[in-house]
């Protein structure tokens, strides 16, 4: 046998082309001038077998496929079956060029397989031919098509008519379902179609425990196919004698709803199932003199945009949420009856697919993740630098090329940290300032500026803490005023004077040292609690107002950490606490990620238990609060010997780990 595929060296054509040239027969790849390099890797993939696997330059966009007279000549009356595979499958790409490719494409493969006298040809369609069809779409179905809303319904439902209507060689038509990874391997080189909710998964993976319950979308049924599946399929029907002119439905013939297809990927990803799910058909009800000018509202617009961007997933794609069109397959699943191939449900490689795209397609993989690139000759402004977490960030910092800007009030401990960085090759430079005094704020950020020109980023972690109960702090009203005035008004000093050199620089990124008992309302801290609580308030405030400017604020909601703050609690000697070194490692990935809040799940769950429940949480907070008392200094002022904690004190400190009791 000799074969000539189009689309060769694309997805589906490299794991056909192993099939055909495993039948023992010659494989000539029609390739564009240009794209050598992906022939070679073809080959390289069927190595065993490149003796019979040819080259021939050519292109689908011109007429007779841009063959030459001695290639024409070379093939012609020699090709047992021509696979046609070439096209756009990409719903985000432009009309023009998916009508060259998908519709003059198909134009040029008929004119070169009747000029070459191929045996078959071997069309490679789409469900996409059926548009919007409401019901179910049978494979002798065509003209019934509707709603060909978009350019790639219309192209390749303009293509298979051309098939149809002017083909002068027997030919049969193959239309796949969704096509995604390799049912065993999960290998694919494409995000699309159920790909788009991978990142939202993972963002919720990320986030929430596995059982927390979330609110999702159902919709139509997705047709969704493994591509060996695909392959199988059309390599055994094109060599089955008397199927020409028939068409042949690769599709599942139970397909999952939109909702279960997430809650599978959900599954295999170990993320929070969409418990509850809402039909996106609903909002069909909504009259479109309502939904229309509501879309096209300036803030809905760009919250949609935002969303869709966050997420990557192309406006073109929420179209298929609704998508109404279920697909008979029974003549496809009878001529197959006896050849062992089937489609395999979804649930069955969900996992194999989800393992691959993480491995290899999730965007984040190619994004610069490294300090050293993001902080790059970039001023990074620190406070608290001489100790506990401003120090070890300062030091994780010294291994890039960052302008590191050490703020304290002791000048000896900041020139011991400013030589601990030199040592390891970084740049560091110290100012001593008591972030608590407005004016020495004010002094602060001018010699900065007049210094380095500009500041990238600021890092409010400077901070005071006091451990005390309100019954016990009714005649010291001095603590909540000198907590609020570094934790708060010291912070906000100093974003407020750098506001206008971030506006002037449409850049900029405030990251914020917070506390998890901001989310898990911490006992015994409500002057501390209640400062940091200001400061979240204010920055996603001005968050809010600086989002279109290119400034972003990070919150961080940091966890116990074992710092000289702490020391005085004697009783936090035994409970567990994370290190500086891992409390860097948070702002680390603030200033590469830039996101607008990082937290353990402790404390994002102790917030989002709050909101549900809120007396349940009061009650487990009281609890802690009974366990731990005030110390001895908090009640009295004076200090005692301190009093080894109990197995219960102990077991609740590890069951809530990183809290602050």
């Amino acid at each position: 046998m000799q074969y000539l595929v189009t689309g060769a060296t694309g997805f589906i054509g490299k794991f056909l082309v192993e099939k055909l040239l495993a039948r023992g027969g010659e494989v000539y790849v029609l390739v564009r001038s240009g794209s050598a390099a992906k022939f070679n890797q073809l080959r390289q993939r069927c190595l065993n077998d490149a003796d019979r696997l040819h080259i021939v330059s050519g292109d689908i966009s011109q007429p007779y496929l841009g063959l030459s007279e001695a290639d024409r000549d070379a093939l012609e009356g020699k090709i047992d079956h021509f696979f046609h595979l070439a096209a756009i499958y990409d719903i985000k790409a432009s009309e023009e060029a998916q009508v060259a490719a998908n519709v003059l494409g198909t134009k040029y493969v008929l004119q070169a397989a009747e000029a070459l006298k191929v045996k078959h040809l071997h069309y490679t369609s789409s469900i996409a031919v059926a548009g919007l069809y409401q019901g179910t779409w049978r494979e002798d179905m065509f003209d019934e098509a509707e709603k060909l809303i978009n350019p790639y319904l219309r192209t390749k439902h303009e293509a298979e008519r051309m098939v149809r209507e002017t083909c002068t060689v027997p030919y049969q038509i193959y239309r796949p379902g969704m096509v995604v990874g390799h049912s065993k391997t999960g290998e694919i080189d494409k995000i699309d179609g159920p790909y788009y909710f991978m990142r939202l998964i993972k963002k919720l993976r990320s986030a929430l425990p596995p059982w927390v319950p979330m609110l999702g979308v159902e919709g139509g049924r997705l047709n969704i196919v493994p591509v060996d599946y695909v392959v199988d399929a059309m390599d055994y029907l094109a060599h089955r004698e008397g199927l020409d002119g028939q068409v042949f439905h690769l599709t599942d013939p139970k397909p999952f709803k939109v909702g279960e297809v997430m809650n599978l990927f959900a599954d295999a990803a170990g993320a929070p199932k969409f418990t509850m799910r809402i039909d996106a058909r609903m909002a069909a009800f909504i009259p479109k003199s309502i939904t229309g000018p509501v879309g096209k509202l300036p803030p809905v617009r760009r919250l949609r945009q935002q969303f869709l961007k966050d997420l990557q997933i192309p406006e073109e794609a929420l179209g298929f949420l609704t998508y109404p069109t279920k697909f008979d397959c029974r003549d496809t699943q009878r001529e197959l009856k006896d050849s062992g191939i089937s489609c395999p449900p979804l649930n069955t490689y969900a996992g194999v697919l989800w393992d691959y795209w993480l491995r290899n397609l999730d965007p984040d993989l190619f994004v610069d993740r490294t300090l050293a690139g993001n902080m790059a000759n970039k001023v990074v402004v620190i406070t608290g630098a001489s100790s506990g977490i401003g120090k070890a960030t300062a030091l994780r910092l010294a291994e890039t090329t960052a302008r590191i800007v050490l703020v304290a009030r002791d000048p000896e401990k900041l020139q011991s940290t400013r030589a601990e960085i030199e040592a390891l090759g970084g740049k560091a430079w110290q100012y001593s300032a008591d972030v608590s005094s407005m004016e020495d704020c004010d002094r602060l950020i001018a010699e900065i500026l007049g210094e380095h020109g500009q500041v990238d980023v600021l890092i409010n972690n400077a901070g005071r803490s006091i451990r005390r109960g309100v019954s016990a702090a009714y005649e010291r009203f001095h603590d909540y005023e000198r907590t609020m005035q570094l934790n708060y008004f010291g912070a906000l000093r100093l974003i407020m004077r750098l506001m206008p050199h971030f506006e002037a620089r449409h850049s900029g990124h405030v990251i914020n040292i917070s506390s998890i008992g901001v989310l898990t309302n911490a006992p015994r801290f409500s002057a501390y609690v209640a400062s940091k609580a200001a400061l979240d308030a204010f920055s996603r405030c001005a968050a809010s107002e600086f989002s279109d400017q290119g400034i972003h604020f990070t919150t961080i909601n940091m966890p116990l950490v074992r710092t000289p703050m702490i020391a005085p609690t004697k009783i936090y000697d035994h409970v567990p606490a994370i290190s500086p070194e891992e409390a860097a490692d948070m702002i680390c990935d603030a200033m590469i990620s830039r996101k607008k809040r990082i937290a353990t799940r402790l404390g994002i769950f102790g917030q989002v238990l709050h909101f549900i429940m809120p007396k349940t949480t009061e009650i487990i907070m009281n609890t802690g609060f009974k366990m731990f008392p005030d110390s001895d200094a908090a009640r009295s002022g004076k200090s005692t010997e301190p009093t080894p904690p109990t197995t219960e004190q102990m077991a609740f400190a590890y069951l809530m780990k990183g809290i602050h009791w």
